[in-house]
Order: structure tokens, then C-alpha cells, then sequence
């Protein structure tokens, strides 16, 4: 947490009529106090004090592209899953007015647990024999979630599972190709082996499309449970083990490069991690599904990570974002790049 930065502000006026509007605050003239969340780089994240209440408030960042950033998808899903999957925040008001802030955003209950970034896992010095348990809470509650039942849920127009795999392989290379500022031949590839590899049967469930520690809360330092889960932002129907693929994209583990693990900063470099392999097999186990193509899935969660990268990076390119931390971001998407050609070239993830 810090406050907020400069440029992201939120205007008060507007806001607290529309807290008042939406009876989530008795007066518009109370006190407030702002802060921002931090750990993120994609969609701007806030937590509002006020009437001795906290909320949560989501909104894309400045600047970006409105069809990649939907706070009507993280909304929607959310509350369409709360009833039977309780590991997300209440939500209480959407609105796509932009009168009020200029873009669209979501206002949402404040989940209290801890949020496993790389900085919280060093600052708590989490002995190596936590992080079995922290794994397999994790890896439970991404079972869990990919046996939601969406259609009972109302979320059966989420998306269109038939064709999934060979839009997701066009859209992120159309994607890299719109936000290219360098030329980096593995891209190309990497984009060319996944279009002629890619599987074209495969299961159907709800994929949140960012699963890693950071995005879920645990409830204590037990690591027992997890009370929520968090940035439901690309959210949709399709394959799950696409959505394993981009969680092992992240998974950097010690034996990777330094610059590996300086790009994609983990909690799960640290001793008593379970390996890429041990995750896989871990899923399957507690999954029931077989793992098929699994470099694929690998390849393509690297060079999803890449895509979103380099976005942020084109963004910072052109002024529309300042915050210091998207100046490399083009040599971590290079980076990822690379680690997906290595990875096919080698025929393994580890």
C-alpha cells in the first residue's frame, strides 16, 4: 500500500455522490482516506476508509485499451460464482457511467488475509516446509475453480469454449504484433509453433487467466485456506490447462536464470517449492485430468505473460503510463519469449 500516485488520482466529488447514490456511504461530505495497492501492473487498485468503513474500488489504468481491461467481465463473474465458490469479494456497485471517474469500475468488499507477492514471502521469512502446504492450498482452490459450475453460475455467455485454444494462439500474437517496439525473432517462432501444435480437444470450464499466489489471499500464515481470489479481469470459458500453463509461466523456480527470476519475481523460487513437473503432476492428481501437450500449454502461458508485458511496456513507450517499473518491461517480454522457443526446442518445462 501507498498513496496514491501521481497522475491516479480519484476525483472525490464525483466518487462520494456516487457511494452516496449506491448506499454504500451515509454522507458525501464524510472524511476519507485513500490508498493504492501496489503489487499489480495492470489494473489500478484502490482501498477507500470511510464512515469506519473500507472498500475496495477497481478501474483500468490510464490509458489503456478498454476491450483488455473489462470491469464488467471482473463484476459479472464474481458475483455470478459468490454463491457456490464463497473464495471471491462481495461485490457492491458497478458502473460504466464515466462521468464519474472517467472509466468504467467495480466497488467490492476489502478481503483481510495475506497476499503472497515475492516481497511479502521474503519479508515473512517462510520457513521451507510451509510451502507444501502453501502449494497444495493454492492447487486445491485452482481445482475448485475449475469445477465451478458456470452455466448454474449464469455465466454461460462468458465465453465460447468450442475453438478456444486456436483463438487464444491468434488473438495474444495479434496482440504481441500490435504492441511489438523491438524486434525479437523467438516471438515470431514461438507464434508459428503454437498455431501448428496446438491441441484441438480438450475439456471446458471457467479460467480465471492469472492464477498465481499474488492473485489469492490466504487466510492466516497456517496457509490452511484460501479466503478469496483475486483479478478475475481475463476471466472467461475455455480449456483449463491453458490457464495451468500461464500459473506455470510464473512458477520461476531457483534452478532458472538469474535474469528469469529477476523478471518474473516469485515467492516460488524459494526452498521447499514444489518444481513446474511437481505442480503439473499434483494438478492431475487432485484434478482427476489427464495433462496432455504440456510444453504447449507452457510455451503459450510464457508467451501470454510476454503479450502482457510488452503492452504495458508500449503504454510506458508512449507516455501514457510513468510508473517506473514498466521501463524494462520490453526485456522481460523478450525474455519470456526466449524461455518459450527454449522450451520447445527442449521438450520440457523444467
Amino acid at each position: 500500500m501507498q498513496n496514491v500516485r501521481k497522475g491516479e488520482e480519484l476525483n472525490e466529488r464525483t466518487l462520494k455522490d456516487f457511494l452516496k447514490k449506491e448506499g454504500l456511504i451515509n454522507n458525501e461530505q464524510s472524511e476519507w482516506q485513500v490508498t493504492q495497492y501496489t503489487h499489480g501492473y495492470s489494473n489500478l487498485t484502490y482501498l477507500l476508509q470511510i464512515e469506519d468503513k473500507e472498500y475496495v474500488l477497481r478501474r483500468p489504468p490510464f490509458g489503456a485499451v478498454k476491450r483488455g481491461h473489462d470491469m464488467s467481465r471482473e463484476f459479472k463473474v464474481q458475483s455470478g460464482i459468490h454463491s457456490t465458490f464463497p473464495k471471491v469479494p462481495k461485490m457492491y456497485a458497478y458502473t460504466d457511467d464515466e462521468s464519474v471517474l472517467g472509466c468504467q469500475f467495480y466497488i467490492m468488499e476489502k478481503m483481510e488475509g495475506i497476499i503472497l507477492s515475492a516481497k511479502e514471502a521474503k519479508k515473512r521469512n517462510i520457513p521451507a516446509g510451509d510451502f507444501e502446504t502453501i502449494a497444495n492450498s493454492w492447487l486445491d482452490t485452482f481445482v475448485e475453480l475449475h469445477n465451478i459450475d458456470y452455466k448454474a453460475s449464469g455465466l454461460e455467455d462468458l465465453g465460447r469454449p468450442e475453438g478456444y485454444v486456436e483463438r487464444q494462439v491468434l488473438n495474444w500474437g495479434k496482440q504481441y504484433l500490435a504492441a511489438a517496439t523491438d524486434d525479437v525473432p523467438a516471438a515470431e517462432k514461438v507464434m508459428k509453433w503454437m498455431e501448428e501444435n496446438q491441441p484441438t480437444k480438450y475439456r471446458h470450464s471457467l479460467v480465471h487467466n492469472d492464477f498465481k499466489y499474488d492473485n489469492v489471499v490466504f487466510k492466516d500464515d497456517s496457509w490452511k485456506e484460501v479466503v478469496a481470489v483475486l483479478d478475475w479481469e481475463m476471466a472467461t470459458l475455455g480449456d483449463p490447462l491453458m490457464d495451468l500453463g500461464t500459473s506455470l509461466g510464473y512458477w520461476t523456480m531457483a534452478s532458472d536464470h538469474p535474469f528469469v527470476q529477476q523478471g518474473i519475481p516469485s515467492p516460488t523460487i524459494m526452498e521447499g517449492n514444489p518444481g513446474r513437473s511437481e505442480i503439473v503432476e499434483l494438478y492431475a492428481q487432485k484434478s482427476g485430468r489427464d495433462v496432455n501437450h504440456l510444453v504447449f500449454y507452457y510455451a503459450f502461458g510464457l508467451f501470454k505473460i510476454a503479450v502482457i508485458a510488452q503492452q504495458i511496456y508500449y503504454r510506458y513507450s508512449k507516455g501514457l503510463t510513468t510508473d517506473p517499473r514498466f521501463a524494462q518491461l520490453n526485456k522481460a517480454a523478450e525474455l519470456l519469449c526466449n524461455l518459450a522457443f527454449q522450451a520447445i526446442q527442449k521438450k520440457k518445462i523444467d
